[in-house]
């Protein structure tokens, strides 16, 4: 593929959302009927860089622990989606995704620290294990901190969503009529469905069949050692299109919270470090515009982007759509270094609204009606 030209995507600074200064042009801009659906926001706390540094690191640790580790980490009754997942999603129908590995957590604790699942949720919405569940952690003994950094960054995202919600609804009270004063920046502090997702797409020489792959590959059913696929599933597991590693979705939440992308060689010895930037040009965050052209979108490493999601759509009747995206990991035929095992991870945070939260005001719809068709489409099996 190609490489496309890299768009720079609407910014404003953490400063002017807090004193409420974000034009509705701006806004408009960002996340319109016409936009890429995206806002950049600059000049956050100092702490940011580094927490980031150390969670998106973790990300390689987690995935390259033994089958059996990651095993216990995986929750089938949660439909994979709390704690380690790794081919049980569907990218499009008959299609298991093999690219990535996914650590799921329920962001609950947010607004409770003594949370890690919705309180009483099994009991008050049977069938919704996937939000209701108690998070499930990794030893520091395995991956030294992972909980307590991973907490630390998602609340900062969600602190910062909390913002970009104000700004939002600043422009839905006076563009939408009976819209409810404050219902999003509510909805993002007192959510208890907020899920974070912390990515690690696989490097693409172990996808293809590599010796290692070889060694301990197993079928698209089990999670393998270091994510590897089998010499016997390289057809399937080599990306033929743009977006197979990720295939082109909305999010179905409200805002979604990015951090940009790391990039590891893990070859490398310990510690691992960050690569200055992606050894692969087609490697990155793809929108869809209205016209169907593709567009590569570049988010600073010091920065967080928010996207439009399928619920704030619904809930903004329009005003702010959602776009449609994909993610490509390193192709490692563009890399200098062939030889090298180039990661990608990065880390979202899915603001959504509680389950028996009206997002269509128009149908009465709930989030947990429109969220349980979402997950049962996406889950393999």
């Amino acid at each position: 593929m190609a490489a496309s030209a890299t768009v720079k995507p609407v910014t404003v600074s953490l400063s002017d959302l807090k004193a409420g200064n974000v034009p509705f042009t701006t806004l408009l801009e960002a996340f319109g009927p016409s936009s890429l659906g995206i806002l950049v926001v600059s000049e956050l706390p100092s702490e940011f860089v580094s927490s980031r540094a150390k969670v998106l690191s973790n990300s390689s640790r987690l995935a390259a622990l033994p089958p059996s580790k990651l095993e216990s980490l995986t929750k089938e009754p949660a439909k994979y989606l709390v704690g380690w997942s790794h081919g049980k999603e569907t990218l499009r129908p008959g299609v298991v995704d093999t690219y990535k590995g996914s650590y799921y957590i329920n962001c609950a604790f947010y607004k409770d620290p003594n949370l890690q699942g919705v309180r009483d949720g099994a009991e008050k919405f049977p069938g919704f294990e996937e939000y209701t569940a108690e998070n499930v952690w990794p030893s520091d003994e395995d991956v030294k901190g992972f909980k307590t950094d991973a907490e630390a960054l998602i609340n900062l995202i969600i602190d910062t969503a909390v913002l970009v919600a104000r700004a939002c609804d600043s422009f839905a009270e006076q563009e939408i009529e009976g819209y409810q004063k404050g219902y999003l920046e509510r909805m993002v502090q007192s959510s208890e469905t907020t899920k974070a997702r912390l990515l690690h797409y696989f490097p693409s020489n172990d996808l293809e069949g590599s010796e290692a792959a070889k060694t301990n590959g197993a079928d698209h059913d089990q999670p393998t050692t270091n994510g590897h696929a089998t010499s016997t599933q390289k057809e399937a597991a080599t990306p033929a299109t743009e977006d197979d590693w990720c295939a082109t979705h909305l999010d179905h939440g409200c805002l979604t919270g990015l951090t940009s992308a790391m990039f590891l060689d893990e070859n490398s010895t310990s510690p691992l470090s960050e690569l200055p930037s992606s050894p692969s040009p087609s490697s990155g965050l793809y929108i869809r515009d209205r016209s169907g052209k593709t567009h590569k979108v570049s988010i600073p490493r010091d920065c967080l982007a928010f996207q439009t999601d399928e619920a704030l759509e619904l809930i903004t009747q329009g005003k702010f759509k959602a776009v449609p995206h994909f993610v490509r990991g390193v192709d490692i035929s563009e890399c200098e270094d062939q030889s090298a095992r180039i990661a990608r991870n990065t880390l979202a945070v899915f603001t959504q609204p509680n389950l028996d939260e009206v997002v269509d005001p128009r149908t009465g719809l709930t989030f947990g009606e429109f969220a349980r068709g979402v997950v049962k489409r996406n889950t393999a099996g």
